[in-house]
């Protein structure tokens, strides 16, 4: 959905304003909401071990399983992609009887973390649910969004460049001249479509039960076209 925001001149001192040298100058506004047509989601798992390898290979094995997973959902190759390995050593606190502390090794401590974009989003809360239940136990992160921005932010930086020719017009009606050709436009960039992220925050993630609860949203875009119009003799 398209809505383009014009500001018009409210009296003579903003026609005046907006009309100087036999030039219009206005700036068009616009904005977007497109459906997004695919959904991410990070998943991974935490896994200690007594040794370096046990930790990494028990991350490993939950790794495996949600990249099997989601070739079962469809998922494409390219789709499918590793964010994050780590592998630290993790110790815990001793209290001794004269009140010091000392820190003593207590195994490793591994992650693996696997980022999967999925184009059915009906789909998403039933693969993060079986991805638990395949021992997933992290949900880094939920987002949406589009596979082509690039014609989101076109459409909405062509129904701004309506929205300035059409304040123009308007300026030129009530100064009581004629609209002319186009001298300058200026579009500064402004950021792209923008992504709804459902969970930004790492949570630890519950296993067994319904398929996670999700909704997508909208991914908005908007823009802003500067435009210097001539006056026609």
């Amino acid at each position: 959905m398209l809505c383009a925001g014009p500001v018009l001149a409210q009296d003579g001192a903003g026609v005046k304003s907006a009309i100087q040298d036999g030039r219009i100058s206005v700036t068009g506004r616009a904005r977007a909401e497109a459906a997004p047509d695919f959904a991410t989601v990070e998943i991974g798992v935490d896994a200690k071990g007594a040794t370096p390898a046990a930790a990494l290979d028990s991350a490993s094995a939950a790794a495996k399983a949600i990249i099997a997973l989601a070739a079962e959902f469809k998922v494409p190759d390219a789709d499918i992609g590793t964010t994050a390995v780590t592998l630290q050593p993790v110790t815990r606190t001793i209290r001794q009887p004269d009140g010091t502390q000392t820190e003593k090794p207590d195994g490793y401590r591994a992650a693996n973390m696997v980022r999967v974009r999925l184009a059915d989003m009906a789909r998403l809360g039933e693969l993060m649910r079986k991805a638990l239940d395949a021992g997933a136990n992290r949900i880094e992160s939920v987002g949406f969004g589009l596979r082509d921005p690039d014609a989101a932010e076109s459409a909405v930086r062509v129904a701004a460049m309506k929205d300035a020719r059409a304040q123009a017009g308007h300026l030129a009606e009530a100064a009581g001249v004629t609209l002319g050709r186009v001298i300058t436009i200026q579009s500064p960039p402004q950021g792209g479509a923008q992504p709804y992220l459902a969970a930004a925050a790492p949570m630890r993630a519950k296993r067994s039960g319904a398929p996670v609860p999700l909704v997508a949203g909208t991914i908005e875009s908007a823009a802003e076209v500067a435009a210097t119009f001539a006056i026609a003799p």
